[in-house]
This record gives C-alpha cells, structure tokens and sequence, in this order.
C-alpha cells in the first residue's frame, strides 16, 4: 500500500516540492536497468525500498533535501543486497555532481528566471522578483557569487556559509566592491553643492527644490552601496526660511505692482500660506519620487528620513522642522494609490521619530506632533520611535540608524572639522552573521564545549569580516563619484582611495547574530525570558562584545555587535539546522529561527514586559538593533498608542509598532489578510471575507526585519508571520498596563 507523504522535498536551487514517490521508483528502475539481468531488483524490492523512504520522509514535519533522499536510497539498495545497482545509482549521482560544478550558476540563474527558487526569490521583501530588472540585478548577483564563492573567498568560509554555520550576507555584492548602508551627509551637498551625472548642482535656492535635489541623492547614492541610507529632515529645514524670503520678496513685487498696501501682517499671512503650499508639494515629491524611483538594484531605494526637533536650533528653524514634519506624516497617514485607485500603505520611506522633553507629554510645545505620529502609527506602521532619553545614555548622542537599524559607533574622537561630533557621512563596510543555534546545537548542550566552538566560531566570522575589509581597500573614489567625491560620504579627490575612511572609528563593520532564543532552549531547556535562562543569554551577549572591543583594539577597525535583520536567512538557517541536527523541538522544528535578541513570537508576553526585557539586549548590541510590540487595529485607541509610545520614551532606545493594513482587490475588504495551509502544505494569503488567495489581486504589509515589505514572503517568512502573537491583546488599552496576551 503507498504511503501517503505530505512533506515537502528542497531541491537543489532551493524550490519546495511536493515528494513524489515514483521519482525513487524510476530512479532504481533506471540504474537497475544499467546492470545484467541477474543483478537486477525486481519491482516489489524497488517499491519496498520506495515506501520505506516514503515512511521515513512523512515521519518528518518539515522539509527534508533531496540530497538526504538519495542517501537513503542508496542505502534501501544495498539493504536489499542490489550491490550492482547502488554502483550505477551512486556513480550516476557522482557524474550529475560534476555536471552541476562545472558551471554553478546556470541552475541558479534559471531558477530565479523561472521564479523557482524559495531562498532567493523573496530574499528581500520589498524587490519584486518579477520584472526584469530585478532578475537583472538577481543574475548578475548569482554571477558574483560564484566568484566569490569559487575565487575571492577562503573555502572553509564558503563552506560555513553554505551549511548555515555563518551568513557571510550580500555575497552578490561582494566582487564589485560595495559597501553596506549609509547615514548621508544631506546638508554638505545642499550647503555647498554637488554632482549628480556629472552635472553641477548648486546649493537650492528654493524647499522645493531642496527636495528634489534630496530625491536625485538618494537614488544616486542607492545605486552604488547594496544598504539601507538614511538621511534627516533637519538638514532640509534652512531652506524652507530661504522660500519664505523668496515667497515674501515676490508677495511684496505683486501688490506693488497692483498698488496694493504693504501692510506686513497681510503680506506675512500671503508669505506663510503660499509657503505651506510649498512644503506640501515639497513633501509630496519626496515621497512619490522615493516611492517611484526604481535603482539599478531593481527595487525602490531602501531609504529612512529621520525627525529630530532638536537637531536645530529654538527659534524659527525648529518651527520650521515641524511644519516639514508634521507634513510628512499627514501625507504618510493619507498613504498613496495604488494602480486600482486605492489608498494603501508604502513601504518607503521608513521613518524614525524621536521623543524627547520637548514633545513626549501633553503640554510640552510639540507634544500635538507627537500625537499625530501616533495616529500615523496606528494607521501605517510608521513612523518608529527613538528615545532620546536612552539613547544619549547609551551612546552619548542623538542620531539616526543607516537604514532600519544600522548605528555608527558613538563619535567620542571628534572626528569632524574642529572636533565636532560627526556622524553624516560615515557608512556600514559590511555584515558576517554568527548563527548561536547552531554554536549550541553543535556542543549537544555541553557548556564548556559551547563556549570553545563559540570562540571557534567568532574567529571564523572575525576572518571572514577582515575579507570584507580588505575587499574594499584599494577602492578608489572615482568608483561612486557620488559617495566619496561628491560630499554623500566624503569629498575625496579623484584617484584617491577610500582607505582612511576604513579605520579610526570612521566607519563600522558588523558582527551579527542571529537565534539567542533558540540557543537558550537548546542550552537550558528555558526561553532567555526565564529568569533562569537570561543570565546565560547575557553572558553571550557581552562575550560577543568583549570580542568586537578586542578585534577594535588590535586593529583599529570600528567591529560592532548587530542584531541581524534577517529575511530569507531565517529560512536558509532553519534548514540548514534541521538537516544538520534533525527536528528538536523548540529549537529547529519551524521553517525559521528568532531574530537576534527577540522574544520568540509565539511566547505569549505583554508589551510593557517585551520592550523591557529586550531593554538590556538592545543596549548589549550597539551595532544595530531594533524591539517591536505586536498590536491590533489601534485606530481607533489613540491614548494606547500614546501610552506605549511614553513607554518607549523611558524604558527602550529604538522600537517600533506592528499592525496590519491590509487591502482586498477582489471584494474591497480592508482588515487583516489572513496566512492559510493550502492543499499541498504550502502557506498562502487568503481575504476572511471573500476567500481571494491570488496575491496579484491584494495588497499586504508587514514589517519583516525594520523595514516593511508589501512584496510578500518565502515560506519561513511567512509561518514566522503567521506564528506571531499579539502583545496587546484587546484594544481596551487601560493605563494601568496592557493586558498579556496569555489572558
């Protein structure tokens, strides 16, 4: 009798497939058939051998590789004694092998063009695998992998990758030199001009002009780095003074012109009205141009605006900040269209608002910002929060991530003209993510075998982030005109390189990690939110700290702790743990693995207790890192928001709030979309109310790693998504505290 198999086979270039028992049965009737007649299996042998994989491979709960399959069919042949066959299987397999090393990219190219591969095609939530200039981007990406695999990179840091014992990330980036994310110097090339296509921009004479001159930037700048950029609105804020004298000089031609008074109170309302005119469509251009740019990556530009009030000076200017700000997030709130008419969330541009004294109680002179910030949050899932209060106790100062969590090193060497804090125009050289579950599944629960193979471990990713460094010296600044002569990172002569901005805390280079959660469950048998289990989890934490402070001191590159971002890598790691490791529960039994510190999504805990236990681990990883609290639909709860905001303000640095906005194209529902298990076991998107699953007809946003995503998922994504649980579990949100979601 078959045996009825519902578990998925991951084939070679990563696509997830129904297992298909006769694919066994021919593959020994093919060998079988390679041998003489009184060798052969007979087909009752080759159907046993068949269903006694097919037993094993339904034993599973998860997705097993076509490589283990054709071991145990292997051994089903020599079980039944067919020693003549299993050659023929076994040297058929080694021929295939050397077929596939002799040119590794073709599968992969052909996969991405098909739209086959699981991994790649949705690695980046918000790079539509369809259009050409994607694949574009993904082709020559799987080209420069091979290289870097084949030829740039040492082979057992190639094999670390490829068995998720290490992420080396953006490998697809690597030969051509590039670098990760940037914090851009906007009011250097405002102030005093740039070049963009070799063609001279002077300093604006005009807010609107300064916005899109800002819009020119960034798609410049994100067509020669592989990162996420941010810049700040503070740095846009002179100019809107300069309109105002412009607007008031031409207001005063006018009514001399028509003989009319020149009273200056008629005159200033004319000025100010004709000036938020401005700021209105110089806000407007920011966001669609942002929004409809498409760069060489194919993909809109992965870009973040910070808003900081007290970036500029009391007066007019900080006025004028929040007048740009406050336009940024009406527009925001309000969304944009998308092709059917429909107002829907945009993934870009992220935004960062920062509360501080000035803004973050009722009373204070912005708090009226900070409450439309809120109601943008309920509505769009953003802005996200900075803490002003927590951050200057962590770092010293107040400024934004490069990109959605990417921090610089505090700047305490003055490193700007007159030993000013400088933190525009410094940049990310790249990320190598550690993988702890693997580090605790590999030592078996021992712990002094956990602590030698982490120290193992950290010395592979500290060689593989020296490859990264010295992959970018010797680059010479006429590579990105843009970058490093042209005033986004620096003003470098041409035939300089850009080596002196690689050491002397100039720039950062990322440790991640990925999977504390499942570490401490493989570890301790506890979650790190077990009293017992954090102290554990901690003490990791600031081993890889001490190691990127001795690596800083011995070479004077600024090394950092980040707390990983990871999309299609959950994916990658889960896999390659389960086949490594086989399925232990809690640890490698789902398609993904937690983000850096968080709490796991699946345990039930409020959002009060989240954001102050991840309080600790986000100060223990001061290259990057970023908390969020699950809610509901909060529209209509603005006091919730608020008080999780205040919260925020004086327990966390950075956090953000994840809800849902949603939109049905086939009947017009606009609540949450829901994550079902089709026919085949594969996760799909399906509308509560009229049963659409097609995903060409809907629209969904999520936040996957910082930023959001609306291009949907790979499937270890998407159970992730599915697997999360709410932290505020009513919108009946009381003062006194949030209610757990176990209630």
């Amino acid at each position: 009798m078959e045996v009825q198999v519902r578990t998925n086979v991951i084939k070679r270039n990563g696509q997830e497939v129904r297992f298909d028992i006769m694919k066994i049965v021919n593959a020994i009737d093919a060998a079988k058939k390679e041998v003489d007649r009184i060798h052969q299996l007979n087909p009752y042998q080759i159907q046993a051998i068949a269903e006694k994989i097919a037993g094993e491979v339904a034993a599973s709960t998860h997705a097993v590789n076509v490589e283990d399959i054709q071991e145990k069919v292997e051994t089903g042949i020599m079980e039944m004694r067919g020693y003549e066959v299993a050659q023929k299987y076994i040297r058929y397999r080694y021929k295939r092998s050397l077929a596939r090393k002799a040119n590794t990219t073709d599968e992969g190219i052909l996969s991405l063009i098909d739209r086959a591969n699981e991994e790649v095609k949705q690695e980046n939530s918000n790079k539509n695998p369809v259009i050409n200039s994607t694949q574009r981007d993904y082709m020559a990406g799987e080209v420069s992998k091979d290289l870097t695999k084949r030829i740039l990179l040492p082979e057992d840091i190639v094999a670390a990758h490829e068995q998720g014992i290490i992420h080396f990330h953006d490998a697809d980036y690597y030969a051509q030199r590039e670098h990760n994310c940037d914090l851009i110097n906007l009011e250097d090339m405002l102030q005093n001009g740039t070049v963009i296509s070799e063609t001279m921009i002077e300093k604006p004479h005009s807010f609107f002009t300064a916005c899109n001159v800002t819009t020119q930037i960034v798609a410049q700048v994100a067509s020669n780095q592989y990162g996420g950029q941010s810049f700040t609105l503070s740095h846009l804020a002179p100019f809107v003074d300069v309109s105002r004298k412009k607007i008031r000089r031409a207001v005063i031609e006018e009514r001399k012109l028509c003989g009319e008074p020149l009273k200056d109170e008629v005159i200033s309302k004319i000025v100010e009205s004709r000036l938020a005119e401005e700021i209105r469509s110089g806000i407007q251009t920011i966001q669609y141009q942002l929004i409809t740019l498409m760069t060489c990556n194919g993909q809109a530009p992965f870009v973040t605006m910070f808003m900081y009030l007290d970036e500029v000076p009391e007066g007019q200017t900080r006025d004028d900040l929040a007048a740009i700000i406050r336009e940024v997030l009406i527009q925001r709130m309000q969304g944009v269209k998308n092709e059917k008419g429909v107002w829907i969330t945009p993934a870009f541009p992220k935004l960062i608002y920062v509360l501080d004294e000035d803004n973050v109680t009722p009373g204070t002179r912005y708090w009226s910002l900070t409450e439309l910030a809120a109601k943008c949050t309920a509505k769009r899932m953003v802005p996200d929060y900075i803490s002003a209060k927590k951050m200057r106790e962590y770092k010293g100062d107040v400024y934004p991530c490069m990109g959605c969590r990417s921090f610089l090193t505090p700047d305490t060497e003055g490193l700007g003209e007159g030993g000013k804090h400088k933190y525009y125009g410094r940049f990310n050289q790249g990320v190598v993510t550690i993988n702890l579950v693997d580090v605790a599944c590999s030592s078996y629960g021992d712990m002094n075998k956990f602590w030698k193979i982490l120290d193992e471990r950290l010395e592979l990713c500290h060689r593989a982030l020296r490859c990264r460094h010295e992959r970018l010296k010797g680059t010479v600044s006429d590579v990105a005109p843009i970058l490093w002569q042209y005033g986004a990172l620096a003003r470098l002569r041409k035939g300089e390189t850009i080596d002196k901005l690689l050491y002397n805390n100039y720039s950062t280079i990322s440790l991640g990690y990925a999977g504390l959660y499942e570490m401490c469950m493989r570890m301790t048998g506890k979650s790190h939110t077990d009293p017992e289990a954090k102290p554990f989890a901690l003490k990791v934490m600031q081993h890889l700290n001490d190691k990127c402070a001795e690596w800083r001191k011995a070479e004077n590159i600024s090394y950092s702790l980040y707390g990983t971002p990871m999309e299609s890598t959950t994916y990658k790691f889960a896999k390659c743990l389960q086949k490594r490791f086989g399925i232990i529960k809690d640890v490698t039994d789902h398609n993904y693995i937690t983000n850096s510190y968080h709490v796991n999504v699946r345990e039930k805990i409020d959002a009060f207790r989240k954001l102050q236990f991840e309080a600790e681990f986000q100060k223990l990883s001061p290259g990057g890192a970023i908390s969020y609290v699950e809610v509901p639909n909060l529209q209509n709860n603005i006091p919730a928001v608020l008080s999780i905001m205040k919260f925020i303000y004086d327990n966390i640095m950075y956090a953000e709030l994840n809800t849902k906005s949603d939109y049905c194209e086939v009947c017009g529902y606009d609540g949450e979309i829901k994550i079902r298990e089709n026919e085949n076991g594969k996760l799909v998107w399906e509308c509560p109310n009229c049963g659409n699953r097609d995903q060409s007809k809907m629209f969904v946003a999520r936040r996957t790693c910082g930023y959001i995503g609306t291009q949907f998922w790979n499937q270890g994504r998407t159970q992730e998504i599915r697997d999360r649980v709410l932290h505020v579990s009513t919108p009946k949100f009381e003062e006194a505290g949030v209610k757990s979601a176990a209630d």
